[in-house]
Formats: structure tokens, sequence, C-alpha cells
């Protein structure tokens, strides 16, 4: 078993290293293995946001390093061919920094200023198949296929929508995890941000296999939920 959290940090306006400290905080007050942070949450939903440097991010590498965590955290990635910028997920441990994901099913004006990304993928933490998710990713069965089809024990997805979609966040959560037996934690945006998200819904939450919700934050900024999750039986 692992204990995983999702975080819904305070997030200054393409501020990357101010937001760093705000996700190393959160790790810290986390105690978790994995922490699992919203969408673009190192520089804010903001489309004009620059891919975001491993060099600024010290402070969150040293959080990681000190808890033994590691970070999911959402920014401005490298696309695929090296072209381009895409919504990415960062994996960052004690040890450094890597682009762990890439968005692959791009929303609303998206498609505009990004290039998704070509394939799902997962992290394994202590014998734990994470897989990863972002935002529009969640309500694609096809995407929770491929996601599951990679072995995965967990679907983490770290997501900004508003609060008056919050209902679509949790059904889509719970047929998730129903559908492919896996644990679900997301990990939603909080407060305010860009491209007219004036009131996030936060509530991260994580559910069970069986669509039963586990834990979840409130709305209010800085909130981290927890949750033990355990990896499914051999051959299931």
């Amino acid at each position: 078993m692992i204990t995983i959290a999702v975080a819904q940090p305070r997030c200054a306006p393409r501020d990357v290293a101010a937001n760093a400290v705000a996700h190393a905080e959160a790790v810290r007050a986390a105690s978790a293995r994995v922490v699992v942070f919203p969408e673009l949450s190192l520089t804010g939903y903001h489309f004009d946001a620059p891919v975001v440097s491993p060099d600024v991010l010290g402070p969150l590498v040293a959080a990681c390093a000190e808890t033994g965590a590691v970070a999911l955290a959402g920014a401005p990635v490298a696309g695929p061919s090296g072209s381009g910028r895409s919504i990415g997920v960062l994996e960052v441990t004690g040890a450094g920094v890597r682009v762990a994901y890439r968005k692959m099913w791009l929303g609303g004006e998206e498609p505009a200023h990004f290039v998704p990304g070509d394939a799902p993928a997962a992290v394994e933490v202590d014998g734990v198949r994470i897989g990863l998710a972002v935002c529009k990713d969640t309500g694609v069965p096809e995407h929770a296929a491929a996601v599951a089809a990679l072995g995965s024990d967990v679907y983490a997805a770290g997501v900004a929508e508003h609060e008056s979609d919050l209902d679509v966040m949790r059904s889509r959560a719970r047929r998730i995890a129903v559908r492919h037996g896996v644990w679900v934690a997301v990990a939603s945006f909080a407060g305010s941000t860009g491209e007219g998200f004036a009131r996030a819904a936060g509530r991260s939450a994580v559910w069970d296999p069986r669509g039963a919700l586990v834990r979840s934050a409130g709305a209010e900024v800085d909130a981290v939920a927890r949750a033990g999750v355990v990896p499914r039986p051999a051959g299931a």
C-alpha cells in the first residue's frame, strides 16, 4: 500500500518560482508517497505560459528529497516532437525532474496553443502503477482504457474545472473507477486562474475501485486530501 494525496495549492499567475515553493509546502503537508497536482499547476491555466524549466523547481525537488515523495505536477512542456508546447505532467523526485506525460485530448481553445501528446503513460512507485491523465482525458473512454491497459492500479488526473462542472468531474471519476477496477485520484484547481476560471472547482478527491468516494478536500486553496491505495492482485 502507498499513500496518495491530491493537492490544490495556491497559484501565482505564471510565477513558476513562487508556485514551486507552494508545491513544496503542499508536499510537506501531505505526508504522502505520491502527491498529485492540478492541470498546469506550476503556471496557472494560461495559454501563453512558457515551458517550465526544471532549473526553477529546486524547492520542490528538495521537498521530495526530504519527504521521499513523488510529485506529479502540471506544467507546459515541450511537445512530443520537441517543437511546440504540450500540457504536461512532470514527475518530480528528490533526484530531479522529468516529463512523464503529455495531455492527449485537448479541449476548448487549447488546440490553438498546444500540441497533443502521442501516448498514454504510467509511473511506478513502490510496485503501484499510476496511470496519468489531464482534464479532458478523463472524459474520453479510450484514454481510460489505454491507461488501464498499462496495468495501472491508479488513474491519477490533474484537472482545471469550473465550480459548475464539479458533478461532471465526479461522475467521470466514478465511471473510470468502476469500469476499470482502479483507484482514481483527481487533483482539481482551486481558487481562480486564467482563461475565464474565476471560480475553479477545487474539491480534489480519491475514489476506490468500486467508485466510492474515499477522501475529498474542500473548495479552498491549499487544501489536501490523502488516502491509502493498494495495487490490484496479480492477474486481476
